[in-house]
């Protein structure tokens, strides 16, 4: 009988394990308008996640392809460069905006207009696990503040 027990009790136990997921939270997301026949440019906002975790992936149907960089000095010059992925610690809030962390997109499908909507698709690796979280960013001038 104990062998008969043995499979439902492991199967009970996984069942009432805590599931962790990244649940995020994404601030003022936002992308930066642009000019006509222009190809690139930033979407920025502000993560939060409550475990440790890491953004690998951004997504959206305004570009054929996005990278994620960061700004950093090297020598007396400050570079530009993709990283493969931007890590979230638990509990605090990283922000992408001009001049530091940021995501690039690539082969824009469209001209970015003051006031358009952007979907983007976040994808956001914790535990071993990814999972997708979805915002809309504004379009806005670079030049207009966050509020």
């Amino acid at each position: 009988m104990m062998k008969f027990l043995q499979p439902m009790i492991l199967a009970a136990t996984l069942l009432a394990a805590p599931v962790v997921h990244a649940q995020v939270n994404v601030a003022e997301p936002w992308v930066r308008a642009t000019v006509s026949e222009q190809k690139v440019t930033g979407a920025f906002m502000k993560i939060t996640s409550p475990v440790d975790a890491k953004l690998v992936d951004v997504r959206t149907a305004l570009a054929g392809r996005t990278e994620i960089h960061e700004m950093a000095m090297i020598g007396d010059t400050m570079k530009m460069r993709q990283i493969p992925n931007l890590p979230l610690p638990a509990g605090a809030t990283v922000e992408l905006k001009p001049g530091g962390f940021h995501v690039m997109l690539f082969e824009l499908t469209a001209q970015a207009k003051e006031g358009d909507a952007v979907p983007l698709t976040l994808v956001i690796e914790a535990g071993g696990k990814q999972e997708t979280v979805e915002v809309t960013a504004v379009v806005r001038a670079l030049t207009k503040p966050a509020h």
